[in-house]
């Protein structure tokens, strides 16, 4: 008894691969290049309507929102590109139903824009790194220049702020008596002056080594006081309550200084965090274009 011949529905026929790489890197390539370009003309844009002079060019706030829907932009046209080019070159597929022949498009536009969206990060780690530590790194420019008490670090040394109320400390008043020391009759001025630096560090550890919540001890006052009195000829009293009034106006300064720069740092996290949130956003508007564009350029290249 002779066997009916198979029809071609009784079996699989091999058929081309479903994904044609060559058209998803093809238009992978696209999208980069274009989001390359677009980005350095952003960058341009940027830096010709900003200005360091106050007054001059755009706000901070008009400066994220152009940044923001520019980072949009380039997204929806890059990956329109992309998305397009993928679907439009790739291979013809045959004896394949509509709806897969529409799935397998908008994988391919998926694709190229997972791609090119790797390609860009690995070109751009510098940028989107500058997107995620900006708030680190405005805070820490903050509170570089801020003396290291402000930012709740020990500083031994007289420099920043804290220096320049401890300097203030040995101004000797027009009129005061000027010091008598037996050690620049014996050793010279180089001696008092060792002194005098001696004095200004062990002064400044003193200064540093308080919160900045607490007054100064009466003991470190009255010590203090006799360095002071002694350098710029005050009496024990005056060169006393000259301590007490620089000591709370550096606690003041300090505190005033601390509180900017949290809130440039507060400034900073939440730019960062709504940065982080809106470039997420235009990824996936980027994703769902390419997706899109793929299905339309696979429909030009079947018709």
């Amino acid at each position: 008894m002779a066997l009916a011949p198979l029809s071609t529905n009784d079996y699989s026929v091999p058929t081309l691969s479903a994904v044609s790489w060559g058209s998803i890197i093809a238009g992978a390539a696209a999208a980069a290049s274009l989001s390359l370009i677009l980005l350095i003309l952003g960058v341009g844009f940027g830096l010709s309507s900003v200005s360091p002079w106050t007054r001059d060019g755009v706000s901070a706030s008009a400066f994220g929102m152009s940044t923001i829907v520019w980072l949009t932009i380039t997204q929806l046209l890059a990956s329109a590109m992309g998305g397009y080019l993928a679907g439009r070159l790739r291979t013809r597929w045959t004896g394949v139903h509509r709806d897969e022949v529409y799935f397998r498009d908008t994988a391919h536009g998926f694709l190229s824009w997972a791609v090119s969206s790797l390609a860009t990060a690995a070109l751009l780690t510098s940028v989107i790194g500058s997107i995620l530590s900006s708030g680190v790194q405005a805070g820490a420019s903050v509170v570089g220049g801020v003396p290291a008490v402000a930012a709740g670090l020990p500083q031994a040394s007289t420099s920043g702020a804290m220096g320049y109320f401890i300097d203030a400390l040995f101004r000797r008043d027009a009129g005061a008596t000027a010091p008598t020391s037996a050690t620049m009759t014996a050793n010279g001025s180089d001696a008092l002056d060792r002194a005098t630096s001696r004095d200004i560090a062990e002064v400044g550890r003193i200064f540093t080594n308080m919160s900045r919540s607490e007054m100064l001890p009466a003991e470190d006052v009255r010590y203090v006081g006799q360095i002071v009195a002694q350098r710029t000829g005050l009496a024990q009293a005056e060169a006393e309550k000259r301590v007490v009034d620089l000591y709370a106006k550096a606690q003041a300064k300090l505190n005033d200084a601390e509180m900017a720069s949290r809130e440039a740092t507060d400034k900073a996290r939440k730019a960062s965090a709504y940065s982080a949130l809106w470039l997420f956003v235009s990824l996936l508007i980027g994703a769902f274009v390419a997706s899109l564009a793929a299905t339309f350029g696979g429909k030009r290249r079947d018709a």
